[in-house]
């Protein structure tokens, strides 16, 4: 049982013998604060929470670290300390809750002396300061106190700041010290009033809003560690490749755009991009180019851009775009939501954005369609599974508002009931397109949790009439991108990121959500075959998990891409010409011929299309009079380049270009800079460059005076 002291030197004794007894040889290193401030100097200082975190820390520095002067104590106090003020650092591994909101409550005190931690005896500890007087009616007992979450609860969710700290705090069992302290409620709840009021909560797509004001107050800083346990993968970068070696390039098409989503959602959370997150292709589609219509409703509409390459006077861009056709949503959908009720969608607002789109899907169904829910944790919640029926059936609507977080986490099991029942109301009309929604954050931990395992046991061998696996994505934390995408990848299906409730209604607005439900084209796939006599050599910017064998275009294979009604897919690639290719600078000349293979969405058939890649060799990008060209391959560079930080012996080279893709970029203010999406990228890319440049080795001297 925990005990309570009537004074600060009575905890400080108790501290002390406590942590002699479990670890004698702890000591606290001289340069402690110093080691944990500059950890606080990554922090980002435009996001509320975290100047309220700050704030915390400056009263514990001010007032605990003085009287806690025995090194055992202040290691112990100071790795709590930061783990409240932290923005996630993976190489700490401390508990996770922490006794950081009673200071908010101390008096403010000069500072001790500066002096050795470890080296300072019990007595040379700071005098001990009578507790202040609480009201009773408004006592609470601090234990160990996870501020962090007391903080991002008011500060994001506007709950009222009174009953957050009352109730969050009551509730935290003490993990390490049993010691516990009065405080007054009403100056907690003045600390984080002070920072953040609760009349001014942020909006979620502040930094989108106003990039420019957003990207001064962060350019400049270290870069802050991404977001815990979030699983993506590093496909690599593809090489260039010799024409005379091969000069076949078949990928799978992608209208994916959720790397593209996630990151700009980390820079709006105060986080860095982290580089394995990016796919450039994403990337790339996450942008409308406004490419034609083809003239009938039956293939796409196939154009091609070559230009002179804005990095690198040797080489030219190419960029091939594909517009599917837009054909009637008059089809009956089958639709089938399974739901992640599992306590790490807990986190946030992961829930309100699954309930969010859920309700927006519901909505935005017809009276000829049918839906049906599945909400799983570490098994499938039967009282709450609803089969197929009338959207607006009131058992659906209950379903979809009773969606709450705890368990654990089984995707295989949550799937496996989803395909059971679309695979169920499939038989019973066939006629309809068929769709599972996930919604998760990915962080399977029961049963399966590959993405191929769960799959094959929720496996469809329907070809003609398949299953559409849609995934998507909520939460930052504790996020599983590979899972996800993967999962869309393999299903026949796509994959989108949600950020905000603003967000998932917008997505799935009747609109949108009927034009992303009607596919066009199943199984999309493009093979590009370059001239050897023109092309030196070829390298594909993007597609790495899209990239497949020569061999494998003739097949028709379920991995390959669905391509809703409308939707456009854009491939940039790099290429090196020969002399006699560039002899020829000022006519169009064709470079390669292009084939797109499909199976038609409605019957099954398969077909083909044809064209070749032509372009003029002379003409520069800000010369070509499409300055959507240009972005996009700005776009396109950036996001290759980024991708490839990670690889030490390239950093230089990296910050180089995409210092000189931001400067391009600025360049292009007076005919985009009314597009949100151009101040979103902007602002991005402001960021990547100045990571860039961080991380970047100093130029050598050149022997030179100054």
């Amino acid at each position: 049982m925990a005990s309570n002291y009537g004074s600060d030197q009575e905890m400080e004794r108790a501290l002390r013998e406590h942590f002699e007894a479990e670890a004698e040889d702890l000591r606290a290193p001289q340069n402690l604060w110093e080691s944990i401030e500059g950890r606080m100097d990554l922090q980002p200082t435009r996001h509320p929470v975290t100047q309220v975190r700050r704030k915390i820390l400056g009263a514990l520095k001010q007032n605990w670290f003085p009287m806690m002067a025995t090194g055992g104590a202040v290691a112990v106090a100071a790795s709590a300390v930061f783990l409240a003020s932290r923005a996630t650092q993976d190489e700490f591994s401390v508990p996770e809750s922490i006794a950081a909101a009673a200071p908010a409550a101390v008096p403010t005190a000069a500072p001790a002396a500066a002096a050795p931690a470890a080296a300072a005896p019990a007595a040379t500890a700071a005098p001990a300061r009578a507790m202040p007087p609480a009201t009773p009616a408004a006592r609470v007992v601090i234990r160990e106190v996870p501020v962090e979450r007391i903080v991002e609860k008011v500060v994001v969710k506007e709950v009222p700041v009174e009953r957050v700290v009352t109730q969050q705090v009551e509730k935290v069992v003490t993990q390490t010290v049993e010691v516990e302290r009065v405080v007054e409620v009403e100056k907690v709840v003045e600390k984080i009033v002070e920072v953040a009021p609760m009349s001014q909560a942020p909006p979620p797509a502040a930094a989108t809003a106003a990039p420019q004001a957003a990207a001064s107050q962060t350019v400049g800083t270290p870069t802050p560690a991404r977001p815990p346990d979030t699983t993506f993968q590093d496909y690599g970068r593809q090489p260039f490749v010799a024409t005379a070696e091969d000069a076949v390039s078949t990928f799978s098409l992608d209208t994916d755009r959720t790397s593209y989503q996630l990151a700009l959602s980390w820079l709006q959370e105060g986080y860095e991009i982290e580089p394995d997150s990016v796919r450039a292709e994403e990337w790339i589609n996450a942008f409308d180019y406004g490419y034609e219509l083809p003239a009938d409703d039956w293939g796409f509409a196939i154009t091609s851009d070559v230009a002179m390459h804005p990095l690198d006077g040797s080489k030219h861009l190419v960029r091939i775009g594909f517009q599917a056709a837009e054909v009637p949503d008059d089809r009956a959908l089958n639709v089938t939501l399974v739901l992640d009720a599992s306590g790490s969608m807990g986190d946030g607002n992961r829930v309100d954005i699954a309930r969010s789109a859920a309700e927006a899907i519901r909505q935005s169904l017809r009276p000829q369609d049918r839906l049906a829910v599945v909400h799983f944790t570490e098994s499938v919640i039967h009282e709450l599974t609803v089969e197929h029926t009338s959207p607006d059936a009131s058992a659906v609507q209950r379903s979809i508002q009773r969606l709450a977080p705890h368990g654990s986490t089984n995707v295989q099991a949550g799937l496996n009931q989803g395909v059971r029942l679309a695979d169920r109301i499939r038989r019973e009309r066939p006629e309809a397109y068929n769709y599972v929604i996930l919604m998760s954050d990915g962080v399977a931990n029961v049963d399966a949790t590959n993405p191929f395992a769960i799959l094959e046991s929720a496996y469809d061998r329907n070809a003609l009439n398949p299953l559409r696996l849609i995934t998507i994505g909520v939460g930052i934390n504790n996020y599983n991108d590979v899972l996800l995408e993967q999962l869309a990848q393999h299903g026949n299906g796509w994959y989108r990121y949600l950020d905000n409730t603003g967000q998932a209604r917008a997505t799935f607005s009747r609109d949108n959500w009927l034009a992303l439900s009607t596919p066009f084209a199943d199984q999309t796939r493009a093979q590009v075959i370059w001239d050897p006599d023109l092309v030196r050599s070829w390298r594909i910017i993007g597609y790495e998990n899209r990239v497949t064998s020569d061999q494998s275009f003739a097949e028709d294979r379920k991995e390959f891409a669905e391509i809703p009604s409308g939707a456009a897919t854009t491939v940039f690639y790099e290429i090196e010409l020969h002399d006699r290719a560039r002899a020829r600078a000022g006519q169009e000349v064709a470079l390669a011929n292009v084939e797109l293979r499909w199976v038609v969405a409605e019957t099954g058939q398969s077909r083909s299309q044809r064209t070749e890649v032509r372009g003029r060799l002379d003409t520069s990008l800000s010369a070509s009079g499409d300055p959507l060209l240009e972005l996009g391959a700005i776009v396109a560079l950036s996001a290759d380049r980024y991708g490839g930080l990670y690889d030490g012996e390239y950093v230089a080279e990296i910050s180089r270009d995409l210092t000189e893709l931001d400067d391009r970029l600025r360049g292009l203010s007076g005919s985009l800079g009314g597009l949100g999406a151009y101040q979103d990228f902007r602002f991005m890319l402001e960021h990547m460059a100045e990571r860039a440049r961080a991380q970047a080795p100093p130029a050598s001297p050149s022997g030179y005076s100054r």
